[in-house]
């Protein structure tokens, strides 16, 4: 109750009942007593008669002007004197808020809408501070985090200069001093040209320079942005020489653990076989070694295709791009792998090595027959997808795991019992030395699409 008593509508409906009621009591005071009265007196004396008789209305019209102003502009001010306040408290609020500072606050001990306004201004200032404050906190974090990341940031402007640099980056290219507002491609061209090349060319890449007298290699990742509504790039070199290197090793190892199981698979029989061998021929039991020499004949051959299908991948060499035309292309991919063609092939010519995409098809086209589902399901399309050229092999097979699929492209990895791990390592090496990629994916409803993208390049 005492609330509504003394809020604003409340103390402005009073007002306003007062400037009635003194409306009122002028217009008695002119219309009854005394104004009547004093006017009629005046007529009554010689020496005002003419004057008082023609102002008698008008005097009182303006008899009531000069009580009502004055009263109207003291309830305007007793009315309007807190708002101008609060008025003048926001427009200095809002000019603090402009130029970052948040401590300003409002005081007040209104009980009315005003204080309420007032309390949830201050209410907005705190809030405001404690924002501020934890996004202070956010930046000295992320800045200390890429401060002291070992990958090398540069962010240059629109027009190349550089405006933020981590510690990386100062001794990757200024030998650790401040890269602040210098020109970016001035220190790239003090730099290797390799490095130069693949910041102009826009793109990601993978390079190795020569630098303090030895081979780096470098991932460098760029990106443009709009930052505070200006166009940014964002460029990211990351030393891999050592985790290459782990890689390098790793890789090694499960070569030779490969290598190494498939000879003895092989050796041993032959071995064991050649011992079985000898002791027919002592015992002269000729009649059974043209099964011995047979078998030894078959694993023979098999480790000959084994070590001769990991030199072809060692040795692959680079791509011969030339313009193939589809009909004779596919009908000599026919002669060796059964598919199903899903519709026409474009009409345009593709540009790739017919030799190696016609060994990748054939390898992914086997893989399809033989991952056990039905084989004219095998199916083989060919389309043009924006600059890119789109080639799938589908089968109705079990797909693969999340797990096989994370791992599949990689080189000497097989699920296969008898398997080199070579088909579609040798399938992404084709692949991405034409400069395109290689996709795996489960199909729905069962089975997996392997997609071969090649950017359709002008031949040289």
């Amino acid at each position: 109750m005492w609330r509504w008593l003394t809020s604003l509508r409340m103390r402005l409906t009073i007002l306003l009942v007062v400037a009635g009621v003194a409306g009122a009591l002028i217009y008695a005071g002119v219309s009854r007593w005394p104004v009547p009265q004093v006017l009629h007196w005046l007529r009554t004396q010689e020496a005002f008669s003419t004057h008082a008789s023609s102002a008698g209305v008008y005097g009182g019209v303006l008899i009531s002007l000069v009580v009502l102003l004055p009263l109207a502009l003291w309830l305007a001010g007793v009315v309007m004197a807190p708002v101008s306040r609060l008025l003048r408290a926001l427009e200095g609020a809002v000019a603090s808020y402009r130029d970052g500072d948040f401590s300003f606050s409002i005081a007040a001990s209104r009980r009315d809408e005003l204080g309420q306004l007032i309390r949830m201004h201050n209410a907005l200032g705190q809030t405001l501070r404690e924002q501020r404050q934890h996004l202070v906190q956010r930046e000295l974090l992320l800045d200390t985090v890429v401060q002291n990341t070992p990958v090398a940031l540069v962010l240059t402007d629109a027009i190349g200069r550089v405006a933020y640099a981590n510690i990386a980056s100062r001794h990757l290219f200024n030998n650790g001093r401040s890269l602040q507002g210098m020109d970016f491609s001035q220190l790239l061209a003090a730099g290797p040209d390799a490095l130069r090349q693949a910041v102009e060319s826009g793109e990601d890449a993978l390079l190795s320079v020569e630098m303090d007298g030895g081979e780096e290699t470098f991932h460098l990742s760029q990106r443009a942005f709009r930052l505070q509504g200006r166009p940014h790039r964002l460029q990211l070199f990351r030393r891999m020489t050592r985790e290459l290197s782990r890689q390098e090793v790793a890789t090694w190892k499960r070569v030779i653990r490969v290598i190494s199981h498939e000879l003895n698979n092989s050796l041993a029989p032959i071995s064991s076989l050649a011992h079985s061998g000898a002791e027919l021929a002592r015992r002269g039991d000729v009649a059974r070694l043209p099964g011995v020499f047979a078998t030894i004949g078959e694993r023979a051959n098999h480790l000959h295709g084994f070590i001769a299908g990991y030199a072809s991948f060692a040795k692959l060499p680079a791509p011969r791009l030339a313009p193939v035309e589809w009909p004779p292309f596919l009908d000599a991919l026919a002669l060796h792998c059964r598919f199903r063609l899903l519709a026409e092939a474009p009409e345009r010519p593709g540009i790739f090595d017919a030799v190696q995409i016609e060994q990748v098809l054939i390898n992914l086209i086997k893989n399809a027959h033989e991952a056990g589902g039905d084989e004219d399901e095998v199916s083989l399309s060919i389309t043009q997808a924006g600059r890119d050229l789109r080639i799938e092999v589908a089968d109705r097979g079990p797909g693969m795991s999340e797990t096989v699929l994370a791992q599949a492209l990689l080189p000497f990895y097989s699920t296969k019992r008898a398997g080199t791990g070579l088909g579609l390592a040798l399938a992404r090496e084709i692949t991405e030395a034409h400069g395109g990629r290689v996709l795996l994916a489960n199909r729905e409803g069962g089975g997996l699409r392997v997609t071969l993208l090649l950017p359709q390049a002008t031949p040289r």
